[in-house]
Protein backbone atom coordinates (compact mmCIF):
# COMPACT_ATOMS: atom_id res chain seq x y z
CA UNK A 1 0.00 0.00 0.00
CA UNK A 2 3.02 2.29 1.27
CA UNK A 3 4.80 1.65 -2.49
CA UNK A 4 1.22 2.23 -4.19
CA UNK A 5 0.91 5.96 -2.41
CA UNK A 6 4.78 6.29 -2.82
CA UNK A 7 4.39 5.74 -6.77
CA UNK A 8 1.22 8.03 -6.64
CA UNK A 9 3.31 10.70 -4.73
CA UNK A 10 6.01 10.59 -7.42
CA UNK A 11 3.47 10.67 -10.43
CA UNK A 12 1.90 13.68 -9.03
CA UNK A 13 4.91 15.65 -8.47
CA UNK A 14 6.15 14.81 -11.97
CA UNK A 15 2.94 16.20 -13.05
CA UNK A 16 3.65 19.23 -10.97
CA UNK A 17 7.11 19.76 -12.24
CA UNK A 18 5.99 19.47 -15.97
CA UNK A 19 2.85 21.85 -15.49
CA UNK A 20 5.35 23.95 -13.55
CA UNK A 21 7.82 24.03 -16.50
CA UNK A 22 5.07 24.28 -19.12
CA UNK A 23 3.50 27.61 -17.40
CA UNK A 24 7.23 28.91 -16.97
CA UNK A 25 8.40 28.68 -20.43
CA UNK A 26 4.55 30.25 -21.65
CA UNK A 27 5.41 33.28 -19.04
CA UNK A 28 9.16 33.99 -19.90
CA UNK A 29 9.64 32.62 -22.99
CA UNK A 30 7.14 33.68 -24.65
CA UNK A 31 5.62 35.54 -26.83
CA UNK A 32 8.62 34.86 -29.39
CA UNK A 33 8.45 37.37 -31.87
CA UNK A 34 11.47 38.87 -33.52
CA UNK A 35 13.75 41.54 -32.17
CA UNK A 36 11.75 45.02 -34.11
CA UNK A 37 13.24 45.71 -36.82
CA UNK A 38 15.48 48.83 -37.48
CA UNK A 39 13.08 50.61 -38.87
CA UNK A 40 12.90 54.59 -39.91
CA UNK A 41 9.61 55.35 -41.34
CA UNK A 42 10.00 58.76 -43.61
CA UNK A 43 7.47 61.17 -42.49
CA UNK A 44 6.00 62.53 -46.53
CA UNK A 45 3.07 64.51 -46.26
CA UNK A 46 1.27 62.09 -47.86
CA UNK A 47 1.86 59.10 -45.53
CA UNK A 48 0.54 61.82 -42.59
CA UNK A 49 -2.51 62.36 -44.66
CA UNK A 50 -3.45 58.58 -45.61
CA UNK A 51 -2.45 57.81 -41.76
CA UNK A 52 -4.45 60.55 -40.02
CA UNK A 53 -7.80 58.95 -42.46
CA UNK A 54 -6.34 55.50 -41.58
CA UNK A 55 -5.94 56.01 -37.73
CA UNK A 56 -9.64 58.86 -37.19
CA UNK A 57 -11.75 56.74 -39.40
CA UNK A 58 -11.13 53.17 -40.58
CA UNK A 59 -8.82 51.49 -37.60
CA UNK A 60 -9.87 54.00 -35.71
CA UNK A 61 -7.15 54.17 -33.39
CA UNK A 62 -8.20 57.39 -31.51
CA UNK A 63 -11.64 55.35 -30.44
CA UNK A 64 -9.61 53.11 -28.05
CA UNK A 65 -6.86 55.98 -27.07
CA UNK A 66 -9.12 58.58 -26.24
CA UNK A 67 -11.49 60.08 -23.78
CA UNK A 68 -14.86 59.41 -25.08
CA UNK A 69 -17.90 60.92 -23.76
CA UNK A 70 -20.72 58.52 -22.99
CA UNK A 71 -23.25 60.78 -21.69
CA UNK A 72 -23.74 61.81 -25.27
CA UNK A 73 -25.03 59.12 -28.88
CA UNK A 74 -21.97 57.02 -30.08
CA UNK A 75 -19.54 58.50 -27.05
CA UNK A 76 -17.94 60.69 -29.12
CA UNK A 77 -14.06 61.83 -29.03
CA UNK A 78 -13.87 64.49 -25.86
CA UNK A 79 -12.12 67.54 -27.46
CA UNK A 80 -8.72 67.63 -26.66
CA UNK A 81 -7.89 64.18 -25.51
CA UNK A 82 -6.76 62.87 -28.85
CA UNK A 83 -4.39 59.86 -28.43
CA UNK A 84 -3.80 60.65 -24.57
CA UNK A 85 -5.42 56.60 -23.74
CA UNK A 86 -7.10 55.83 -20.94
CA UNK A 87 -10.04 53.95 -22.16
CA UNK A 88 -10.44 50.90 -19.60
CA UNK A 89 -11.72 47.49 -20.74
CA UNK A 90 -12.32 45.32 -17.36
CA UNK A 91 -14.41 42.80 -15.93
CA UNK A 92 -17.65 44.82 -15.89
CA UNK A 93 -17.41 44.54 -19.65
CA UNK A 94 -16.94 41.02 -19.79
CA UNK A 95 -13.22 41.02 -20.00
CA UNK A 96 -10.62 39.06 -18.14
CA UNK A 97 -9.18 41.39 -16.01
CA UNK A 98 -8.70 45.07 -16.43
CA UNK A 99 -6.76 46.14 -19.54
CA UNK A 100 -6.09 49.88 -20.29
CA UNK A 101 -5.69 52.16 -23.82
CA UNK A 102 -2.21 52.77 -23.93
CA UNK A 103 -1.14 56.96 -24.62
CA UNK A 104 0.18 56.86 -28.04
CA UNK A 105 1.07 60.79 -28.26
CA UNK A 106 4.72 61.49 -28.96
CA UNK A 107 4.17 62.14 -24.63
CA UNK A 108 4.60 58.35 -24.40
CA UNK A 109 6.08 57.11 -27.73
CA UNK A 110 9.05 59.44 -27.79
CA UNK A 111 11.47 57.16 -26.44
CA UNK A 112 9.87 53.77 -28.58
CA UNK A 113 11.57 53.44 -32.27
CA UNK A 114 9.81 52.85 -35.39
CA UNK A 115 10.10 49.60 -35.36
CA UNK A 116 9.09 49.22 -31.66
CA UNK A 117 5.81 50.87 -32.61
CA UNK A 118 5.36 48.53 -35.63
CA UNK A 119 5.67 45.27 -34.05
CA UNK A 120 3.39 46.62 -31.05
CA UNK A 121 0.86 47.49 -33.78
CA UNK A 122 1.05 44.55 -36.24
CA UNK A 123 2.36 41.84 -33.75
CA UNK A 124 0.99 42.55 -30.73
CA UNK A 125 3.97 43.30 -28.64
CA UNK A 126 4.78 46.00 -26.64
CA UNK A 127 8.79 47.83 -26.02
CA UNK A 128 9.71 45.52 -23.18
CA UNK A 129 8.34 42.46 -25.08
CA UNK A 130 5.21 41.58 -23.12
CA UNK A 131 1.90 41.35 -25.05
CA UNK A 132 -1.18 43.34 -25.40
CA UNK A 133 -4.25 42.44 -24.53
CA UNK A 134 -6.29 41.75 -28.13
CA UNK A 135 -8.26 44.18 -27.47
CA UNK A 136 -6.64 45.77 -29.90
CA UNK A 137 -6.79 44.00 -32.81
CA UNK A 138 -3.59 43.71 -34.06
CA UNK A 139 -4.05 40.31 -36.02
CA UNK A 140 -5.95 42.25 -38.20
CA UNK A 141 -3.52 45.11 -38.48
CA UNK A 142 -0.55 42.42 -39.01
CA UNK A 143 -2.60 41.51 -42.16
CA UNK A 144 -3.23 45.55 -43.66
CA UNK A 145 -0.33 46.48 -46.34
CA UNK A 146 2.86 47.23 -44.67
CA UNK A 147 2.81 50.89 -46.06
CA UNK A 148 -0.57 51.61 -44.28
CA UNK A 149 1.26 51.09 -41.04
CA UNK A 150 3.87 52.87 -42.09
CA UNK A 151 1.70 55.62 -42.59
CA UNK A 152 -0.19 55.32 -39.22
CA UNK A 153 3.34 55.81 -37.37
CA UNK A 154 4.33 58.84 -39.53
CA UNK A 155 0.63 60.07 -37.85
CA UNK A 156 1.57 59.41 -34.61
CA UNK A 157 4.73 61.12 -34.42
CA UNK A 158 2.54 64.48 -35.60
CA UNK A 159 0.14 63.88 -32.48
CA UNK A 160 0.05 66.97 -29.84
CA UNK A 161 2.17 65.23 -26.95
CA UNK A 162 -0.45 64.89 -24.10
CA UNK A 163 1.29 64.15 -20.76
CA UNK A 164 -0.96 61.17 -19.45
CA UNK A 165 0.75 58.01 -17.66
CA UNK A 166 -1.76 55.23 -18.23
CA UNK A 167 -1.64 52.09 -15.33
CA UNK A 168 -0.45 48.81 -16.03
CA UNK A 169 -3.01 46.00 -17.43
CA UNK A 170 -3.75 43.21 -15.02
CA UNK A 171 -4.83 39.73 -16.42
CA UNK A 172 -6.79 37.40 -14.77
CA UNK A 173 -5.64 34.04 -14.75
CA UNK A 174 -5.56 31.70 -17.40
CA UNK A 175 -5.27 35.23 -19.39
CA UNK A 176 -2.22 36.09 -17.66
CA UNK A 177 -0.85 32.74 -19.39
CA UNK A 178 -2.63 32.70 -22.86
CA UNK A 179 -1.81 36.03 -23.49
CA UNK A 180 1.85 35.17 -24.06
CA UNK A 181 0.84 32.83 -26.70
CA UNK A 182 -1.45 34.98 -28.55
CA UNK A 183 1.22 37.60 -30.68
CA UNK A 184 2.35 36.15 -34.49
CA UNK A 185 4.72 37.44 -36.81
CA UNK A 186 2.39 39.89 -39.59
CA UNK A 187 1.54 38.54 -42.69
CA UNK A 188 1.29 41.97 -44.70
CA UNK A 189 -1.03 41.91 -47.84
CA UNK A 190 -1.05 44.41 -50.57
CA UNK A 191 -3.91 46.67 -50.77
CA UNK A 192 -6.13 45.97 -53.51
CA UNK A 193 -6.81 48.23 -56.43
CA UNK A 194 -9.73 50.33 -55.22
CA UNK A 195 -11.36 49.53 -58.66
CA UNK A 196 -11.66 45.78 -57.61
CA UNK A 197 -14.20 47.06 -54.77
CA UNK A 198 -15.12 43.60 -53.31
CA UNK A 199 -11.79 43.09 -52.80
CA UNK A 200 -11.15 46.27 -51.96
CA UNK A 201 -14.02 46.87 -49.44
CA UNK A 202 -13.12 43.49 -47.58
CA UNK A 203 -9.48 44.57 -46.90
CA UNK A 204 -11.19 47.86 -45.42
CA UNK A 205 -13.44 45.65 -43.87
CA UNK A 206 -11.21 43.58 -41.33
CA UNK A 207 -9.01 46.70 -41.21
CA UNK A 208 -12.12 48.69 -39.61
CA UNK A 209 -12.67 45.60 -36.96
CA UNK A 210 -16.16 45.01 -38.84
CA UNK A 211 -15.54 41.70 -38.79
CA UNK A 212 -14.25 41.90 -35.03
CA UNK A 213 -17.10 43.22 -33.80
CA UNK A 214 -20.01 41.67 -35.22
CA UNK A 215 -18.71 37.99 -35.31
CA UNK A 216 -19.82 36.93 -32.03
CA UNK A 217 -16.91 35.29 -30.06
CA UNK A 218 -17.60 31.58 -27.91
CA UNK A 219 -16.64 31.78 -23.75
CA UNK A 220 -12.32 30.45 -25.12
CA UNK A 221 -12.74 34.07 -27.27
CA UNK A 222 -13.15 32.24 -30.65
CA UNK A 223 -15.42 33.06 -33.55
CA UNK A 224 -18.23 31.19 -33.53
CA UNK A 225 -18.32 28.88 -36.63
CA UNK A 226 -20.76 29.75 -39.29
CA UNK A 227 -21.66 32.93 -37.70
CA UNK A 228 -19.57 35.74 -39.17
CA UNK A 229 -20.99 38.99 -39.33
CA UNK A 230 -24.00 38.00 -38.12
CA UNK A 231 -23.36 40.00 -34.93
CA UNK A 232 -24.92 39.25 -31.09
CA UNK A 233 -21.84 40.15 -29.42
CA UNK A 234 -22.72 41.99 -26.12
CA UNK A 235 -20.64 44.54 -24.46
CA UNK A 236 -21.68 46.53 -21.16
CA UNK A 237 -21.63 49.87 -21.26
CA UNK A 238 -22.50 50.88 -17.52
CA UNK A 239 -26.00 51.83 -15.58
CA UNK A 240 -27.74 48.93 -16.65
CA UNK A 241 -26.97 49.10 -20.09
CA UNK A 242 -26.02 46.16 -22.61
CA UNK A 243 -25.55 46.76 -26.76
CA UNK A 244 -25.30 44.16 -28.86
CA UNK A 245 -23.46 43.94 -32.46
CA UNK A 246 -25.83 44.24 -35.68
CA UNK A 247 -26.33 41.43 -38.29
CA UNK A 248 -24.39 43.07 -41.19
CA UNK A 249 -24.66 40.14 -43.46
CA UNK A 250 -27.15 40.12 -46.46
CA UNK A 251 -30.21 38.51 -44.89
CA UNK A 252 -32.90 40.17 -45.92
CA UNK A 253 -34.96 40.46 -42.53
CA UNK A 254 -32.24 40.21 -39.93
CA UNK A 255 -29.53 41.60 -42.20
CA UNK A 256 -28.85 44.47 -43.81
CA UNK A 257 -30.28 42.49 -47.15
CA UNK A 258 -32.75 45.50 -47.76
CA UNK A 259 -30.26 48.56 -47.83
CA UNK A 260 -29.22 50.10 -50.99
CA UNK A 261 -25.61 50.65 -51.31
CA UNK A 262 -26.97 54.79 -51.24
CA UNK A 263 -28.70 54.00 -48.08
CA UNK A 264 -26.09 51.95 -46.52
CA UNK A 265 -23.31 55.02 -47.59
CA UNK A 266 -26.30 57.97 -46.09
CA UNK A 267 -25.82 55.77 -43.06
CA UNK A 268 -22.82 56.69 -42.10
CA UNK A 269 -22.95 60.29 -43.87
CA UNK A 270 -25.54 61.09 -41.59
CA UNK A 271 -23.24 61.62 -38.74
CA UNK A 272 -21.34 63.47 -40.86
CA UNK A 273 -23.28 66.60 -41.64
CA UNK A 274 -21.67 70.04 -40.29
CA UNK A 275 -25.02 70.48 -38.32
CA UNK A 276 -25.24 67.16 -36.52
CA UNK A 277 -24.36 66.62 -32.86
CA UNK A 278 -24.42 64.05 -30.76
CA UNK A 279 -27.33 64.55 -28.74
CA UNK A 280 -27.36 63.80 -24.98
CA UNK A 281 -28.28 60.47 -24.23
CA UNK A 282 -30.51 59.72 -20.92
CA UNK A 283 -30.00 57.28 -18.55
CA UNK A 284 -32.32 54.46 -19.62
CA UNK A 285 -31.86 55.54 -23.35
CA UNK A 286 -30.34 53.70 -26.23
CA UNK A 287 -26.59 54.10 -26.44
CA UNK A 288 -24.10 52.48 -28.92
CA UNK A 289 -19.96 52.18 -28.75
CA UNK A 290 -20.11 52.24 -32.50
CA UNK A 291 -17.96 55.25 -33.41
CA UNK A 292 -20.34 56.43 -36.19
CA UNK A 293 -18.61 59.91 -36.38
CA UNK A 294 -15.32 58.71 -37.17
CA UNK A 295 -16.42 56.27 -39.69
CA UNK A 296 -18.74 58.60 -40.77
CA UNK A 297 -15.63 60.43 -42.11
CA UNK A 298 -14.40 57.63 -44.40
CA UNK A 299 -15.26 58.70 -48.39
CA UNK A 300 -18.23 57.54 -50.27
CA UNK A 301 -15.85 55.63 -52.36
CA UNK A 302 -14.53 53.26 -49.47
CA UNK A 303 -18.16 52.99 -47.85
CA UNK A 304 -19.52 51.88 -51.26
CA UNK A 305 -16.86 49.57 -51.42
CA UNK A 306 -17.64 47.87 -47.58
CA UNK A 307 -21.36 47.34 -48.74
CA UNK A 308 -20.22 45.90 -51.78
CA UNK A 309 -17.80 43.28 -50.06
CA UNK A 310 -20.68 42.49 -46.96
CA UNK A 311 -23.28 41.82 -50.45
CA UNK A 312 -20.80 38.67 -50.78
CA UNK A 313 -20.94 37.46 -47.80
CA UNK A 314 -23.04 34.13 -46.75
CA UNK A 315 -26.51 35.42 -45.17
CA UNK A 316 -27.24 34.38 -41.89
CA UNK A 317 -30.69 34.46 -40.19
CA UNK A 318 -29.49 36.33 -37.02
CA UNK A 319 -31.95 38.63 -34.91
CA UNK A 320 -29.92 41.01 -32.39
CA UNK A 321 -32.11 42.80 -29.49
CA UNK A 322 -29.69 45.62 -29.65
CA UNK A 323 -30.16 47.02 -26.56
CA UNK A 324 -31.37 45.87 -22.89
CA UNK A 325 -31.47 48.26 -20.18
CA UNK A 326 -31.81 46.26 -16.32
CA UNK A 327 -31.17 49.16 -13.70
Amino acid sequence: MKKTLRIIGYFLLFVVVVVGLLLAYVKFALPNIEAPEDLKVEATPERIERGKYLAYNVTVCMDCHSARDYSLFSAPLVEGSDGKGGEVFDRKFGFPGRFIAKNITPFNLKDWTDGEIYRAITSGVKKDGTPIFPVMPYAYYGKMDKEDIYSIIAFLRTLKPIENVTEEPVADFPMNFIMNTIPKKPEHVKMPDPANEVEYGKYLVYSAGCFECHSKPDDKGNKIEGMDFAGGWSFTIGEGKTVTSANITPDKETGIGNYTKEAFITRFKAYADSSYKAHPVGKEEFNTIMPWMMYAGMTEKDLGAMYEFLKTVKPIKNKVEKFVYKP
